[in-house]
């Protein structure tokens, strides 16, 4: 079967934020991996308006034109207040189609790896009709990043993102069939 587009979705569109170096190690631990393609997709990038808030729908447009290209995702994901980003969580809402019946992998980041986040993050994707994978890498903000600002992650997350990336491929293959 031909290889599957899998977007890595950067959720956090803060000022200095750090979603931008956890998408990237993402993407080097995941080419070379199997033979699909993977490609970061920054929320920041499309500018979207809060849902309802704007007649301007080109960003969204073109948000919606974007995921429907990708076969999967894994969501990079910052806990704030016990959840989601609100920029992730507008992007999820500015789609709808263009997520259903594909595979969604969470990375996420937090003091508690952003563990409550992740959950949260769940059951929005089920919502959506996404199979959410049981691989999950949880970032802790303590022993993961230097000084709350530079991604160093140890080297047990591997066997996390290692899970995660073949499950997303199998699931990911399975679902096509389905679309």
């Amino acid at each position: 079967m031909a290889e599957l587009q899998i977007g890595i979705i950067v959720g956090s569109t803060r000022e200095g934020r750090v979603s931008p170096q956890v998408a990237q190690w993402v993407k080097e631990q995941a080419e070379g991996f199997n033979n699909n393609q993977y490609e970061i997709v920054d929320v920041k990038d499309y500018q979207l308006p809060m849902l309802g808030e704007s007649a301007d729908v080109s960003g969204v447009e073109r948000w919606n034109t974007k995921l429907a290209e990708l076969d999967g995702f894994i969501f990079i994901t910052a806990e704030y207040n016990h959840s989601i980003p609100a920029s992730l969580k507008n992007a999820l809402d500015s789609a709808k189609d263009a997520w259903n019946n594909k595979p969604a992998g969470i990375v996420s980041y937090g003091s508690l790896g952003g563990a409550r986040a992740a959950e949260h993050l769940r059951t929005i994707l089920g919502e959506l009709q996404m199979a959410d994978v049981r691989g999950h890498v949880a970032l802790s903000m303590f022993t993961d990043f230097e000084n709350w600002s530079v991604f160093k992650p140890q080297s047990l997350h591997q066997a996390n993102m290692e899970q995660q990336l073949t499950q997303l491929d199998r699931w990911g293959r399975a679902l096509k069939s389905t679309r």
